[in-house]
C-alpha cells in the first residue's frame, strides 16, 4: 500500500511540473489550455517538488512524511484551484495525499505511540551507561555453563552492559491456527536500578499496519496495539502484565545482553553440564526459568512457567509455559548472540505447543548513549 501511494504521488508530481513547463514556454502542451504566468508557474515548479519531496519521504524517513505532505498538500490544491478546468482531476490524487498526511500524522506525530517510544527511550538514555569493563574475575559467580556463554559472547575485556537498542523482525500470530503477521521493531533495554523494557512494532495484516507499543517501568508494564493508528484493539495492562514482562526482561537478558548476566539479581542453580535453573527478581515480581545449552556451549532454549498469556482483547490473562527456542549465533559489534528464534506456547489440549513469534535480529548496539 505504501509504495501504491508512493507511486500516484511521484506520478502527481511529475503532472505538476507540466504548468512549470508550460508557463516557461520549455515545452508545448496543448491538453492544458488555460495561459499559466510564470509566477504561477513557479507555484507549479513548488507544488511538484513539494509532492516529490513528500514521495520520498513517505518511502525513506516517514517520521517527517505528513508535516512534508501538509505543505504539498496546501501549494498543490492552490495551484489546481487556480487552474481548475485543467487541473481538476488532481483532486483526486489530493485525497489521497490527505488521507497519507492524516495517517502520517497519527502514526508518526506528537501523540502517536512511536512518538511515545522515542519519548521513553530518550528518557531512559538520561542514565549513563556503566564506563567498568567485565574481566574473568567477575564470572566467577556464575555457574560453569553460564560462564561459558557469557564468555562465548566476547563480553571478557569489554565494557560492562547497561543497556542495548536492537532492531528485530519477523511473524507473529494470536493463535496456533491464525493468520502469520509480518512486523518489523525496534527494542530498548536498560539493566540496573529502576530497569525497563520498551518495544515498539509495526506488523501489518492484508496490508493494514498494526502499531504496537511494550512498555516496562517502574512497577507498571502495558500493552498497547492499533489499527492504522486509530483503532485500539488492545490496551492491555496489570499485574499480570507487569510479571510477564519481567519474565520477558529475563529472557532479554539471557538471549540479547548475556554481558549483562553478571550484573543482574539472580539466584543460579546448577541442573547439569548443560543447564541452569535462574531466578531474576524485579522489584515485587520474581521469574523462573530453565536455561539450556548445547556442546558448543550457546544457549539454546530458556523455559519459563512465570509468564501469562493474554487473550486477544488483552483483558484476562493465562498462566502458561512459554519458551524461546534459539540459534544462528552471529557477531555484533564485538559481541556474538543468537540472531534467530522463536517464542512459544505450550497450551494445553487441545491447541497444544505452538510458536506465536519467529524473529531475526537485524541489528543491535549495546551502551548506547544519547544523540
Amino acid at each position: 500500500m505504501k509504495w501504491v501511494i508512493v507511486a500516484l504521488l511521484v506520478i502527481h508530481g511529475a503532472i505538476h511540473s507540466m504548468g512549470f513547463l508550460k508557463a516557461y514556454g520549455i515545452a508545448e502542451l496543448p491538453q492544458l489550455r488555460q495561459p499559466i504566468s510564470p509566477a504561477k508557474g513557479r507555484l507549479w515548479l513548488a507544488a511538484a517538488v513539494l509532492v516529490l519531496v513528500t514521495a520520498a519521504c513517505l518511502a525513506f524517513a516517514p517520521r517527517v512524511g505528513w508535516m512534508v505532505g501538509a505543505a504539498a498538500l496546501i501549494v498543490s490544491q492552490a495551484v489546481i484551484v487556480s487552474s481548475w478546468s485543467d487541473a481538476k482531476f488532481g483532486t483526486v490524487a489530493n485525497a489521497v495525499l490527505f488521507v497519507a498526511v492524516v495517517h502520517g500524522f497519527l502514526s508518526q506525530g506528537p501523540s502517536s505511540d512511536r512518538a511515545e517510544y522515542r519519548r521513553l527511550v530518550a528518557t531512559e538514555l538520561a542514565r549513563p551507561p556503566v564506563e567498568a569493563v567485565l574481566t574473568e574475575p567477575d564470572l566467577l559467580r556464575l555457574p560453569a555453563p553460564v560462564a561459558a556463554y557469557v564468555r562465548a559472547s566476547g563480553a571478557v575485556g569489554q565494557p560492562r552492559v547497561s543497556n542495548f537498542r536492537a532492531s528485530i523482525r519477523g511473524r507473529i500470530r494470536g493463535g496456533r491456527d491464525a493468520r502469520w503477521m509480518a512486523f518489523s521493531g525496534e527494542q530498548f533495554d536498560r539493566f540496573g536500578e529502576g530497569s525497563a523494557r520498551l518495544f515498539f512494532i509495526e506488523a501489518s495484516m492484508f496490508g493494514i499496519p498494526i502499531d504496537v507499543l511494550h512498555v516496562f517501568r517502574g512497577p507498571t508494564a502495558s500493552m498497547r496495539a492499533t489499527l492504522l493508528s486509530i483503532r485500539r484493539l488492545v490496551d492491555a495492562v496489570g499485574p499480570e502484565m507487569a510479571q510477564g514482562e519481567t519474565v520477558t526482561l529475563f529472557n532479554d537478558l539471557c538471549i540479547l545482553a548475556p554481558a549483562a548476566l553478571v550484573d543482574q539479581a539472580i539466584e543460579w542453580e546448577p541442573v547439569d553440564a548443560r543447564s541452569v535453573r535462574g531466578v531474576f527478581t524485579r522489584g515485587s515480581n520474581t521469574a523462573r526459568a530453565l536455561l539450556s545449552f548445547d556442546a558448543s556451549g550457546n544457549l539454546v532454549d530458556f523455559v519459563s512457567d512465570d509468564r501469562f498469556r493474554a487473550s486477544a482483547d488483552g483483558k484476562t490473562f493465562t498462566r502458561q509455559r512459554w519458551s524461546t527456542p534459539m540459534g544462528s549465533y552471529r557477531t555484533f559489534g564485538g559481541w556474538r548472540v543468537a540472531a534467530k528464534g522463536e517464542a512459544r506456547w505450550h497450551a494445553p489440549a487441545p491447541e497444544g505447543e505452538f510458536a506465536y513469534l519467529e524473529f531475526e535480529l537485524a541489528g543491535i548496539t549495546y551502551n548506547v548513549r544519547p544523540r
